[in-house]
């Protein structure tokens, strides 16, 4: 699924308030905050891609997520990973570890990581 930046900072809202009703995600929006409009057009975009719903109560709807963060960044993950490294993990970690700068510490805890999850494997 792909979302636009302003749908990602509304979902991303979303998942930080949890349950929300339109007034308290306009309120959580920064300065200079979108109108009302512009938040139910990017709801209802939102909803089409089944990434949120939205409960009736009364005359309000309270929308809550269908995703969460880590299951939207794990797919957005996979696919980067299928487009740009042909769908090899080891490829991207690769790019990864000797294009991104990462300190010896950073490096030392991704080793770490590393090795715990091969551990968890032959278990």
């Amino acid at each position: 699924m792909k979302l636009s930046r302003k749908e990602e900072e509304l979902i991303n809202i979303i998942w930080r308030l949890g349950d929300a009703y339109m007034k308290d995600l306009l309120n959580a929006y920064p300065e200079p905050k979108p109108a009302s409009t512009t938040v139910s057009t990017l709801l209802k975009r939102l909803i089409n891609k089944g990434v949120i719903s939205y409960r009736i109560h009364g005359n309000s709807r309270q929308y809550y997520g269908l995703i969460n963060k880590t299951e939207y960044s794990s797919f957005n993950l996979k696919n980067m990973i299928g487009t740009f490294f042909q769908g090899s993990s080891s490829r991207f970690a690769s790019f990864f570890a000797n294009n991104m700068k990462l300190t010896k510490e950073e490096l030392t805890e991704l080793r770490n990581i590393i090795d715990e999850k091969i551990d968890n494997l032959e278990k």
